[in-house]
């Protein structure tokens, strides 16, 4: 339309025909066409006004020809190709399935025009772009980083790294970080709350395991620890829906600047050092940049608005605590990042919730604490608590080397000299011997072992299966044996052919 008005400016300007299409603006046989309509009107008197561009476009605009055929050939199949179509097949796949089944033999353009009206048809998905006031919300993500070499201990391992934005400002904090655990996230928000002095009133996340254990649109389900911690906190924390970014597209743009600017062509000699290098990255060069949305320096923005309507940090942290259900194995022991810890023998094959600290890790039946045991901080470690295992293997760790010589000097010297030549042997290791022999006061008394230990230590056979059988056929009840009682004395001062000056003379 603005074409026509001009050119029914330059008529009322007196210019012919040819001059204006001296101008390739119009061709003269449309120019003639104008003419006549606009004089039939009376729009070439410079009295007169122009018309307006809904005048105009009833008598100039393009009539589109009507085709022959308006319904597509492939009508009949609309409702199966819309669905075939909706999921995600191919057109050349559609149009050569109803060449062979339907016996469909029009060609593959009109295949392409039928779904181009479909496409057409659709209603545009359009995005929502979500806006936020000054400190009501952050987003957190994770982002592949890169390997480091450590120079100190030759170590390489693969990192990541914790970014949190908050919404309104773009300010950031960044962390490098070499696991994605539950110990990792809770301690990452810890230290980016303090660097922001204050807490955000919502934390925007997706659905990592170290904070959702089931994902869900509507009703996602919550780490436990991850929960404490928002309490804690004083924030809420808002889950996006399974498979869409785009609802946390700030902090998404936050670590491809991460990607794009700060890691290529940097080196570090371990992670303190590139933590070091990060937060001095953000803190200067991130921070004082022209952002492309807000136009503002985000450090600005949040300095002189944001950081003052930030929620107020707790006076005392909360406890930073992982949670991990945990299945009592059948030695009374539960395990915990390759480590084991004891709990009361009468729990076992029970689930129990075990609640882990920097420092300590405590196991929870239900509401009631069972077990506390300092934290293990190296790998295949167990910690065991002796009044966790039953009687018999408390009895057992207790009847050790002392306990043996101790019980056996209660019961007489001949059983103390014979349990002394037992732990003397340069092969074997007889402690069940020795608590065997111990053992047998039980069944014949102090005074039968102490006689049967006496016989055995004289015929120089002392081991637990020879008193047994002395018991058994009651020979430690014959007459006492001659030297019996210097024999006895002999054993006990110190050896079998251990013998004073006076005792060799005799």
């Amino acid at each position: 339309m603005y074409q026509y008005r001009n050119v029914l400016v330059r008529m009322r300007q007196g210019d012919s025909d040819r001059d204006i299409a001296r101008s390739k603006t119009m061709g003269r046989k449309k120019l003639a066409q104008v003419r006549e309509i606009a004089s039939e009107r009376g729009w070439l008197a410079p009295e007169f006004p122009l018309p307006d561009d809904g005048v105009l476009s009833t008598l100039f605009e393009r009539r589109e020809a009507l085709p022959v055929s308006c319904i597509s050939t492939l009508e009949p199949w609309r409702d199966q190709i819309t669905k075939w179509h909706a999921a995600g097949i191919q057109g050349t796949t559609i149009h050569a399935t109803l060449v062979r089944n339907h016996g469909f033999t029009g060609s593959y353009s009109s295949m392409y025009r039928f779904l181009g009206q479909l496409v057409s048809l659709q209603q545009p998905d359009v995005p929502l772009r979500l806006t936020f006031k000054p400190g009501e919300a952050v987003q957190v993500d994770f982002g592949a980083g890169p390997l480091i070499t450590d120079v100190y201990t030759g170590e390489i391992f693969k990192t990541w790294f914790f970014v949190m934005t908050l919404c309104w400002s773009r300010h950031q904090y960044a962390e490098f970080v070499r696991d994605q655990t539950v110990a990792t996230w809770l301690g990452c928000h810890r230290r980016a709350f303090e660097s922001f002095s204050g807490v955000p009133s919502r934390v925007i996340i997706d659905n990592a395991k170290c904070a959702i254990t089931k994902a869900c649109v509507y009703e996602p389900d919550v780490q436990r620890a991850y929960a404490e911690c928002a309490e804690g906190y004083a924030f809420k924390i808002d889950p996006c829906p399974p498979r869409d970014p785009q609802k946390k597209g700030i902090v998404e743009a936050g670590v491809k600047y991460i990607k794009g600017s700060f890691l290529p062509l940097r080196e570090f000699r371990d992670l303190d050092d590139a933590n070091r290098q990060l937060q001095a990255w953000v803190m200067n060069e991130a921070g004082n940049r022209i952002h492309g949305t807000t136009r503002e320096a985000p450090l600005k923005r949040f300095a002189e608005v944001e950081k003052s309507l930030l929620n107020a940090l707790p006076s005392v942290p909360p406890e930073l605590a992982s949670w991990a259900k945990v299945k009592v194995h059948r030695d009374a022991h539960v395990q915990y990042e390759t480590n084991h810890y004891s709990v009361p023998f009468r729990l076992i094959g029970c689930d129990l919730w075990l609640k882990a600290t920097g420092t300590m890790v405590t196991l929870y039946r239900e509401h009631e604490a069972v077990a506390s045991h300092v934290r293990l901080t190296g790998k295949g470690l167990r910690d065991t608590v002796t009044d966790h295992m039953p009687p018999e293997a408390q009895a057992w760790q207790m009847q050790d080397t002392q306990w043996c010589l101790k019980s056996a000097l209660q019961i007489g010297p001949a059983c103390h000299a014979m349990v002394h030549a037992m732990f003397g042997d340069h092969v074997l290791i007889k402690m069940r011997a020795v608590q065997g022999v111990l053992r047998l006061k039980q069944k014949y008394g102090a005074a039968r072992l102490e006689a049967a230990c006496q016989r055995a230590n004289h015929y120089g056979t002392p081991g637990y299966k020879v008193v047994k059988i002395i018991l058994e056929k009651g020979l430690d009840q014959l007459a006492p044996l001659a030297a019996f009682d210097a024999l006895a004395t002999t054993y006990t001062q110190g050896g079998r052919f251990c013998r004073d000056t006076q005792t060799i003379l005799q």
